[in-house]
């Protein structure tokens, strides 16, 4: 599980830096529809990069869960006290 986490943290890392480096930029004198469409394409942008930020969180999680769910090495020899008589 830590393993998998960690690759989902860094796959979300380069598709969040992958997508930064590709943001659709507009230039002065578009018409309307080429600004409509540069909306659409920043929007898009935007969407993905939320959607890897998710990807990151989601692998912190389990990375978290992986060390929370690692046994202590006395849980394991646990003994129950037997009241004294």
């Amino acid at each position: 599980m830590l393993v998998a986490g960690i690759a989902m943290i860094v796959v979300g890392i380069i598709l969040v830096v992958n997508i930064s480096a590709t943001m659709p930029v507009g230039q002065s004198g578009m018409t309307e529809e080429e600004a409509m469409d540069l909306l659409i394409a920043q929007q898009e942008s935007q969407d993905l990069n939320t959607l890897s930020g998710i990807l990151i969180g989601i692998g912190f999680l389990l990375v978290l869960i992986s060390f929370g769910a690692r046994r202590k090495k006395d849980s394991a020899k646990r003994e129950e006290k037997k009241p004294a008589e």
